[in-house]
Parts: C-alpha cells; sequence; structure tokens
C-alpha cells in the first residue's frame, strides 16, 4: 500500500500535524498503515536501528487509547519495541525523544472536534520537517494477511502489544522546569489551573506549584473538550472572568488537548492572545532571534527589542527551519512562536549555572513559567505586562465546515497577482467595511493591509475544513469587530 493512495482513500490527511481526520476514518488499519510508513521511512533514511524503541503517548479522547493499539502493534510488528509513556503533553513526549534518541509517535487531535483524532510523528532529533512528510508520503507498506476485517479493524485483539505506561517521560519533563528556574522564584503567585481535558494539567500543576506558586485546580472535566487557545469558546471567557472576580488569582493558566499551546490569563480573567504571550516570554528569556508566522501580532517588531526577527508561513515545521536559518547565522538565544501561543527553543538557555536544553517544538509550560516570572521579576500584574507592549491587537476566529478546495476559490478570486485587480476584487468584498487595500501578502493564505493600517488575514485551515480568518487593528475591540466582518463577508 502506498502512503500517498492511502491518504486518499481513507481520507485521513497528512501534513504539518502529522496524520488527522475524523476518529471513525482512523480505522485500525489505517492508523497501523501511516505507522508502518513512518517507520519505514526512518528506516530508509537510517535514522532508525533494529529493534530499537520507539515511544508512544496520546491524549485524552476517547479514540487515542484504540489508536494507541495500533500504531503499537505496527510497531511490534516491524521489529521494534514499542513504550508508552502515557496520557503526557506533546512536547513531554517530544523532549524525551530527542534526549533518549528515539523516535516517538503522539496520538492527539490537539484542538479539533471530538469526533476527529491523529497521530503526530517525532524524529529522534525533533518534529518532522516538510522534506520528512514527503518522504513518508512516499512510502509503500504491505500490511499482513487476514489481519483487518471490511471496515479496517484489527481480527483479533491486539491490545497486548501496548505496554503499562512508563512514568519516566512525564517526571523528565515536570523536572525540565524545576531544575531551570530559581526555586520558589513564583513564591506568593497565586494561579488557577484551568484543567478542562487537556493532558498538560497534571504537569501545569506539578511544576507551578514546584516553583512556590499557590495552585488551585479548576474546571476539571472527563469528558474531552476542544479548547482551542486561537478561537476561544465564549463559555471559556466566561469561566475565566467568574474564576477572577474574587480577586484570588494572579493569572489562570491552561492549554490546548495535547499541552503544546498555553491559554494565559491576566488578573482579570482576560484570556491573553498567543502572538502576545510569545512576545513576553521571548522578551523574558533575553533571546535575540525571533522566528514566528506571518499571522502573529507586528507589536513584535514594533517593540524593538529583538535584532533579528523571521516571519515565516503558518505551521511548526516552518518556525523550525527559520530558526535553523538564524542558528546557522550564529545568533543565540533563538526562540520561535506562533499565533496560539505554542513557543519553540530553539537554542539551549544557560543561567546561574543552570541549563535548558533546547526544544523545537511547541510547549505551553514555558510560557506560562516564563510570563509569570516576568511580572514576579518587574513587580507588575500580568496585565500591566502586556500593556507595555505597542497597542497592537489581534483575533482570530473560523467558519467551520468550509471545504479546503472552497476556501481557496474564494481565496483566488481576491488574488490574481495583478494588484490593480486585487484592489478592485478586495474593494468589491471589504472596502466599504475597512476601506482601500494597499499590500497584499501571500506567504500563507490572503493578508491583506488597508490604508488605515489594519490587516485581515484569510487563510483555509491545514488539518480542518475551516476558514481561519486572523485580524489586527489598534483596538481589540476594532480588532474583533473586523473579525466578525470577515466572516460575515466570507461567509
Amino acid at each position: 500500500m502506498h502512503i500517498g493512495d492511502l491518504m486518499l482513500e481513507s481520507g485521513v490527511s497528512f501534513g504539518t500535524s502529522g496524520a488527522r481526520g475524523l476518529a471513525t476514518a482512523m480505522t485500525d488499519r489505517v492508523c497501523y498503515a501511516y505507522t508502518a510508513g513512518f517507520l519505514s521511512y526512518l528506516r530508509a533514511s537510517e535514522q532508525l536501528t533494529p529493534g530499537q524503541i520507539v515511544g508512544l503517548a496520546g491524549d485524552l479522547r476517547p479514540s487515542s487509547p484504540r489508536i494507541l493499539s495500533a500504531c503499537a502493534a505496527a510497531v511490534h510488528d516491524l521489529g521494534y519495541q514499542p513504550r508508552y509513556y502515557g496520557a503526557i503533553p506533546s512536547p513531554a513526549l517530544a523532549a524525551f525523544g530527542i534526549a533518549q534518541r528515539i523516535p516517538t509517535l503522539m496520538i492527539t487531535g490537539s484542538h479539533i472536534p471530538n469526533d476527529r483524532n491523529g497521530i503526530k510523528f517525532n524524529l529522534p532529533t525533533g518534529e518532522i520537517l516538510k522534506p520528512d512528510e514527503e518522504g513518508i508520503r512516499q512510502q509503500t507498506v504491505t500490511l499482513p494477511p487476514n489481519y483487518f476485517d471490511a471496515a479496517g479493524q484489527f481480527l483479533s485483539d491486539q491490545r497486548q502489544h501496548l505496554p503499562a505506561p512508563d512514568e519516566c517521560a512525564y517526571h523528565t519533563y515536570v523536572e525540565r522546569y524545576l531544575a531551570f528556574f530559581p526555586p520558589n522564584c513564583l513564591a506568593g503567585q497565586r494561579i488557577g489551573v484551568y484543567e478542562h481535558s487537556s493532558v498538560a494539567r497534571e504537569a501545569f500543576a506539578a511544576v507551578l506549584t514546584g516553583l512556590g506558586a499557590q495552585v488551585t485546580r479548576l474546571g476539571y472535566s472527563a469528558q474531552f473538550l476542544p479548547v482551542d487557545t486561537e478561537a476561544i469558546r465564549p463559555e471559556d471567557v466566561t469561566l475565566a472572568r467568574d474564576w477572577t472576580a474574587s480577586g484570588n488569582f494572579d493569572a489562570l493558566v491552561s492549554a490546548d488537548g495535547d499541552g503544546d499551546r498555553p491559554l494565559i490569563s491576566d488578573e482579570n480573567g482576560n484570556w491573553l492572545r498567543g502572538d502576545v504571550l510569545g512576545i513576553l516570554c521571548a522578551r523574558q528569556l533575553g533571546a535575540r532571534g525571533v522566528v514566528t508566522p506571518i499571522s502573529s501580532n507586528t507589536a513584535l517588531e514594533k517593540c524593538g527589542d529583538f535584532p533579528a526577527i523571521t516571519r515565516t508561513r503558518i505551521g511548526s515545521p516552518f518556525v523550525i527551519a527559520g530558526m535553523n536559518a538564524l542558528i546557522q547565522q550564529g545568533i543565540a538565544p533563538v526562540v520561535g512562536y506562533e499565533a496560539n501561543g505554542g513557543f519553540l527553543l530553539g537554542t539551549a538557555l544557560e543561567h546561574d549555572g543552570r541549563r535548558l536544553a533546547a526544544l523545537p517544538t511547541r510547549d505551553a509550560v514555558i510560557v506560562a513559567v516564563t510570563v509569570l516570572l516576568a511580572a514576579v521579576a518587574q513587580g507588575k500584574p500580568i496585565s500591566a505586562l502586556a500593556a507595555d507592549l505597542p497597542q497592537r491587537f489581534t483575533h482570530s476566529d473560523r467558519l467551520k465546515n468550509i471545504p479546503t478546495e472552497r476556501s481557496q476559490a474564494q481565496l483566488a478570486a481576491l488574488h490574481s497577482g495583478d494588484f490593480q485587480q486585487d484592489q478592485a476584487a478586495i474593494a468589491r468584498q471589504f472596502g466599504a467595511q475597512f476601506g482601500a487595500a494597499v499590500a497584499v501578502d501571500t506567504t500563507d493564505g490572503l493578508r491583506i493591509t488597508f490604508a488605515s493600517g489594519e490587516i485581515a488575514h484569510l487563510r483555509p485551515s491545514g488539518n480542518a475544513p475551516e476558514l481561519r480568518v486572523y485580524t489586527e487593528a489598534d483596538s481589540a475591540a476594532r480588532a474583533a469587530e473586523m473579525n466578525q466582518l470577515c466572516l460575515e463577508a466570507m461567509r
């Protein structure tokens, strides 16, 4: 079976975030084949030795245990050792894999709806990049005969190939932060951990408590909730305001389903945008080189704190490639972040004899700890840290159930390559709301800058049938208003 054909046949797409699709489409056969294709690519590129350990972990979706078993069966059948590290954050698994020089697979759909799931692949050196994606796509695998029924499920129970959880990756991840940040550096901080169904909830509580914070655990959910740090649910806005109304919290912290994208509020229960958190985190860590996608807040450039800034397409592989380019120029420390808040550490950090190893994949815990530490160090509430930045505000939302082809056709109608024609098309669509367009950027989707300095960015999602809309303006209210106007116009 050719992996490229599998994608078309199953409807389970493959890209930046690995393989993702409806949980019902991610049959045992599909998950087994994808895992076999990944291992085949590693073997062909000499990144895997006979009998090597392959790490597995998963999020808290109801479909994750079944998919874990299918992946573990493939690892076992191809002659490798599946090692299960439990329900832990994606960055915890990636960090352990990098340290142990083993490939890993994270079963997660991140923030997408509960009826979907995915498999995220990591090389022994970290995330797969674009050339690796293509290499996996080109693999041909042989599936065992009489192994799957007509619906693609195992004919016999294969759960025995998934070992009991080994907690070493989780403990190593927690210790990563306790060993680097100064003891009791968060003493006196009153932090609410919004647990919901995030696999990062235990790590947040352990790290923050270990650094001296007073932690209150809030909002536990036994059912999976699709918390999206870029398109925050109205109920999460209400929860944050209600929890902080008593004045008993300096901040709330949370993350998406697999714990690689942070959600952090100020003392008033206002969730901060991920691209604002990225700037605050990079500042506190003393970064000299910063890489972020084109959709992130332009306060990054306007603040003047960073000698080297690179803008990329949306997606962690592009951010990692940008970080690698800055590192090759001799710049350090180098970090990256995305508009969803995920923070990537391109180079190791050293402070007072303590060292934090590089982790070139999205992480949420480092953002929470670092932003809280900045508030302590400066003697300011988190709201004041955000207010110190140049006042540019972003907002994002999405139109759901929009096929990618339809989104692409809508954007093509606004961008022909002839700027005068494009200005006229954009004026017909958005002129009454935003005025004249003065520039367009097609780095990823269509990013339109208007004469007022306001920005509208339209982009088909890379991992769901959605049209993402990002807006930027000089006030939060205007950025939110622009976003709704854009959604209405595109709908």
